[in-house]
């Protein structure tokens, strides 16, 4: 491709209007090779999420687009790759712990704060596996393992939610869940508390949850939640649920529903697994921010 197409595409990229719908509004100066961020929407301010770095995606004209076509399209699609993979495979002792990184972000400082996150905890547990081992050994043997990985839970044009998953077992095993969820459009790390207007939503999602586990556990006698309902069994129930936390595990689903997620043990017996609960946006409209993320 010559200069001087190069230099029409870029012309047009720059004179390309910014939709009015999209909440973030980004000043690309191409020529000059930085970026000038504006205003961020007011339900932004004040959380983390607006100290990071942000791209905005716009609209092009069908004729730009085809001329787009003609070019091979790089870093434009985010991935989420295995960057490295332990392994430990002795008789008594097994440890697959796969760590993820997210590639083709173009804000690399906020794909460079993730991938290191990502990295730390791969390294964590493979140090401690590892020192357990040893420890194991010198008592004269034992049984332990790990198995550690990522699930790609929704990978849309708006969202990335990554689950990251561990595995012990030792004795009966146990099952962790952490999630990341990514606007991929204006680059920034989705947190709970952001959703919504104040923490009434904490009252609101529990509450939901609840009758859930009420409504499951009277439909199927094989699902059984930690949680009181009333009857004579409550004397069972110590530390039943009663409250998610405000950082609750979530993510969101590829229909824009929110899903909270709990861990082995946390709120179910053990066979129960992770649990998750989708909450309904009916639920929720009084108490979010917007419809942008959740609908």
């Amino acid at each position: 491709m010559n200069d001087k197409k190069l230099k029409y595409l870029q012309k047009q990229y720059e004179n390309t209007p910014i939709p009015k719908e999209l909440d973030l509004i980004v000043e690309n100066a191409l020529k000059k090779g930085k970026k000038k961020n504006r205003r961020l929407p007011q339900w932004l301010l004040g959380s983390a999420a607006a100290a990071m770095l942000f791209t905005a995606s716009l609209n092009v004209s069908s004729a730009m687009a085809q001329t787009l076509s003609e070019i091979p399209v790089v870093g434009s699609i985010v991935k989420v790759l295995t960057w490295t993979e332990y392994e430990v495979k002795e008789e008594t002792y097994d440890a697959n712990i796969k760590v993820p990184s997210i590639e083709n972000l173009e804000n690399k400082d906020f794909a460079n704060t993730l991938n290191e996150k990502y990295r730390s905890e791969g390294k964590e547990l493979y140090d401690a596996f590892i020192s357990e081992v040893d420890y194991l050994k010198e008592l004269g043997g034992g049984h332990t393992g790990i198995d550690s990985g990522y699930e790609i839970k929704t990978d849309n044009d708006q969202i990335l939610s990554i689950g990251r998953y561990t595995v012990n077992t030792v004795g009966s095993s146990s099952t962790t869940m952490l999630y990341d969820t990514i606007d991929k459009q204006n680059e920034i790390l989705i947190t709970l508390p952001m959703l919504f207007k104040d923490d009434n939503y904490i009252k609101t999602i529990s509450e939901n949850i609840i009758e859930q586990m009420h409504k499951q556990a009277e439909s199927d006698s094989n699902k059984v939640y930690w949680v009181k309902d009333g009857s004579r069994s409550d004397e069972e129930v110590i530390d039943g649920f009663t409250t998610i936390k405000a950082e609750q595990q979530f993510y969101i689903s590829d229909k824009g529903k929110l899903v909270i997620s709990f861990d082995k043990y946390e709120v179910a017996p053990g066979y129960m697994g992770v649990v998750e609960f989708e909450i309904p946006t009916d639920a929720l409209k009084k108490d979010l921010v917007s419809s942008k993320y959740i609908h």
